[in-house]
């Protein structure tokens, strides 16, 4: 199964979450908390911390204080499962919860949201890392380029891959500095 459908499912498997999907799909548009907590029978908290949930892996769109179901998500787990081969998000090389978060953040090789809370921000960065060659200077523009590519806050970026010590700094140059490595054994000594 790909990770789209995977995803998908894994999010409906939660009963408050199934039950705030429902909400969504039988109302008659964008719902706040509260409405959706009473067509869903959850309390606030509950039927916020799902809304959350949803938002935050791309299925539910969250303008203001309302929320409205992204419905082409379940079109697109669908046809994901017509292209096994293809990778719907990149491995992080730190095993599978690291993998769990980039299939949440990253999407069609770009990132939809910066992590807010700083262990998931460190497997993004160090995803982000991953994008620069060890030993290679890049120039500050070369630097935004690359992270501009992948998301339109490449500032941020630039600047957590830097205090985050994934990336050096000096006279307007970078290279890496950290982060996870793939070694090929046929190679190493």
């Amino acid at each position: 199964m790909s990770s789209e459908a995977s995803t998908l499912l894994g999010l409906l498997a939660d009963e408050d979450r199934l039950r705030t999907v429902a909400a969504l799909v039988l109302g008659s548009g964008p719902a706040s908390v509260s409405e959706v907590a009473a067509a869903a029978g959850l309390d606030l908290r509950r039927a916020a911390k799902a809304l959350t949930r949803l938002a935050g892996a791309g299925l539910v769109d969250q303008t203001g204080d309302s929320y409205a179901l992204r419905p082409e998500c379940f079109r697109e787990a669908l046809e994901s499962l017509d292209r096994p081969g293809e990778p719907a998000t990149p491995h992080s090389g730190r095993g599978p919860d690291a993998d769990r978060i980039l299939r949440i953040f990253v999407r069609d090789g770009r990132l939809v949201q910066i992590p807010a809370v700083h262990s998931k921000r460190l497997v993004v960065l160090d995803w982000l890392a991953g994008m620069f060659e060890p030993g290679q200077a890049y120039a500050e523009k070369e630097v935004n380029k690359i992270l501009g590519g992948v998301h339109d806050d490449y500032a941020a970026l630039r600047r957590y891959l830097v205090d985050e010590e994934f990336l050096h700094r000096r006279d307007g140059f970078y290279w890496r500095a950290g982060g996870t490595f793939e070694v090929d054994p046929f190679t190493a000594t």
